[in-house]
């Protein structure tokens, strides 16, 4: 059996990782769970919103599943979830979005995967006031960094069948920086024959996206644009209500939703849950149990094509935990 570190998170996080945690009973998948606290709750327990305790279960178990966690004002990280990354390198930052029939969204047949670069580039915090009325904030790309992620970008389109990796930069401006990124992608792209390769300007694929979503499959992209355009890709198949995050490293795994702690809606059993749930689906992929991620992604997409236990952000009535425990059944059969 295998042990997970479990870090509940903040806001609604509780409510869709228990949620989440009976779906994943239901499924028949033996998890023992190391529950950790970080975010507010760690700063009543332990004076920080990322006690080193955390680190050290992830790194001891080497997978987490993770809620939304809220980076308090003045606790001195900038973000939870960027200490988290940097400190275990976790530095491939994995987002599908996958329609769902039966959600409101302009678009059908949504299926793209951005593959988000998750140590460096302007998340690198190095930045500094010049004077009293300019600041400067550095962004870093390295050889290194851009060819272990562009590598990850075909190596998932490979094993996971997908037929193409566009690379997206700014190299008609930033023509060191990104200009880098693109010459290494450009050198990873020719040892994967069998994978086709495109690059496209950020800009130029931001209206791409817009406007024949259908043509990209796999984007591969330094983290402030891989931040930027994953959000855009989760609004073209119903919002960030649905889609999952992976971050991935060498010796450790987290997955998480990619939304917010949304504090206004703690305890009130009202929030959608698929995304912490879909999460855990790309973690049991990870872990090897394809099969019983299938039975969950299948049963949550036919209980949202059905349109009934479904939360109110997607038509229905329930709440969140009437939402899993219909779901829970669905899988039990």
């Amino acid at each position: 059996m295998q042990t997970v570190t479990l870090i509940k998170g903040d806001g609604i996080g509780p409510e869709i990782t228990e949620a989440t945690l009976k779906v994943i009973e239901a499924a028949g998948v033996k998890i023992r769970w190391e529950e950790v606290s970080a975010g507010e709750e760690a700063i009543e327990e332990h004076g920080t919103p990322l006690p080193e305790a955390v680190i050290e279960s992830l790194k001891k178990n080497g997978l987490g599943l993770k809620g939304p966690l809220t980076t308090p004002v003045g606790s001195g990280f900038r973000s939870i979830n960027v200490a988290l990354r940097m400190e275990l390198d976790l530095y491939a930052n994995l987002r599908p979005s996958k329609t769902f029939p039966g959600v409101r969204s302009r678009y059908e047949g949504i299926d793209l995967v951005v593959v988000r670069e998750n140590t460096e580039d302007l998340y690198s915090g190095v930045e500094h006031m010049v004077g009293t009325d300019a600041a400067e904030s550095i962004k870093i790309i390295t050889r290194k960094a851009s060819e272990r992620i562009v590598r990850f970008a075909f190596d998932y389109a490979r094993s996971n069948d997908r037929k193409k990796v566009t690379a997206v930069h700014k190299a008609n401006i930033l023509k060191l920086s990104d200009g880098l990124f693109l010459e290494v992608a450009r050198g990873v792209a020719a040892k994967y024959p069998d994978i086709e390769f495109e690059d496209r300007i950020v800009d130029n694929m931001a209206m791409q996206l817009v406007q024949k979503p259908e043509l990209y499959d796999v984007l591969v992209m330094p983290n402030l644009y891989g931040d930027i355009l994953s959000d855009l890709c989760a609004g073209l198949v119903g919002g960030l209500g649905l889609v999952p995050g992976a971050n991935i490293g060498e010796e450790a795994a987290l997955f998480e939703p990619v939304h917010g702690s949304a504090p206004k809606y703690a305890g009130k059993n009202y929030v959608n849950p698929s995304a912490m749930i879909m999460a855990a689906v790309l973690m049991l992929q990870y872990m090897g149990e394809n099969e019983a991620a299938k039975r969950i992604e299948e049963a949550l997409a036919a209980q949202i094509k059905e349109g009934k236990n479904l939360t109110a952000d997607l038509g229905g009535s329930a709440g969140t935990a009437e939402m899993a425990e219909a779901l829970a059944d669905r899988i039990r059969g």
